[in-house]
């Protein structure tokens, strides 16, 4: 009697389990309705309110700019071009120096921190050397790049490669740290190489310590190079900025910045789907926050 009750009630409890999802599913869907519109509110807001305040002389649009003008300053730059180029070769040519100093600045931090992560001794002899050039503000070495290596990419992508490397650096020497000092004893025990303790142990237990800094490291290359083109450069977005500042056009300014923020953003999101797919074995983080 009991087995017959157990089979009955088999139905009505996936048929529960059914609700339950379809509930949650449409939970997460209001959720992020919700979360969209307040997003698109909030910007709304603060578009509108900066215009209203401009047109009502609350604030100085000389100053501060409005929003229709920074539109129509990218519209034109869109259309007639700047004068250094047309706009898409110098978001390129911006574009081109952050990811190659990007991605110089992530391989030399992640194999200086994995080497000094895994070597005591000449982590002790580096040290204080590290520590000084990560406490120098490192935007003040772009003057001294463009001087040595000239106006071209070269100096922009070395102050990009070294707003990179202390940040991802310090993450990978950390994340070699915390390796569970198990895994690396039943590694050596099963007869492993150091070479593949490396790579097949080390790096994928930091990777996730890795992986975590490339989003604040992508900014900073894009901070780097963009510097760099405002000392002293021949095109790019840093130029253009600076450009418009010496003109006293400040809705030209702006509209570099807002150029400059949709291409992070679109960065950001190549970098989160990178992240993705290096950490599949990852657990889903609770509640499923996406910022």
């Amino acid at each position: 009697m009991s087995v017959q009750n157990k089979e009955v009630n088999k139905p009505d409890s996936t048929a529960e389990n059914n609700e339950a999802t379809g509930q949650h599913v449409a939970t997460n869907r209001r959720r992020r309705v919700l979360v969209y519109s307040l997003r698109v509110l909030l910007l709304v807001v603060i578009v509108g309110g900066w215009e209203l305040a401009s047109r009502t002389s609350l604030i100085d649009p000389f100053f501060w700019g409005e929003p229709s003008g920074i539109w129509a300053q990218i519209v034109t730059w869109a259309i007639q071009g700047t004068a250094q180029g047309p706009l898409w070769e110098q978001v390129a040519v911006t574009l081109e120096e952050t990811v190659i100093g990007f991605v110089i600045g992530v391989v030399l931090g992640i194999a200086s921190g994995v080497v000094l992560g895994r070597n005591q001794f000449l982590a002790d002899i580096l040290s204080p050397y590290i520590k000084a050039g990560n406490a120098i503000p490192r935007v003040v070495l772009g003057p001294i790049f463009v001087i040595g290596l000239g106006l071209g990419m070269q100096s922009k992508v070395a102050l990009a490669v070294v707003m990179v490397f202390f940040i991802v650096f310090f993450n990978a020497f950390q994340g070699v740290r915390e390796v569970d000092r198990n895994l690396l004893a039943n590694a050596q025990i099963l007869g492993a190489s150091q070479r593949q303790i490396s790579t097949a142990v080390i790096l994928p237990s930091a990777l996730s310590w890795i992986t975590a800094s490339l989003h604040t490291s992508f900014s900073f290359a894009l901070v780097g190079a963009v510097v760099g083109e405002f000392i002293g450069s021949t095109e790019g977005l840093g130029l253009l900025i600076q450009t418009a500042k010496g003109t006293f056009n400040v809705n030209g300014v702006f509209a570099a910045m807002v150029i400059l923020a949709v291409v992070s953003l679109i960065t950001e999101t190549l970098v989160t789907m990178l992240e993705n797919r290096l950490l599949r074995w990852r657990p889903a983080t609770v509640g499923n926050v996406t910022i």
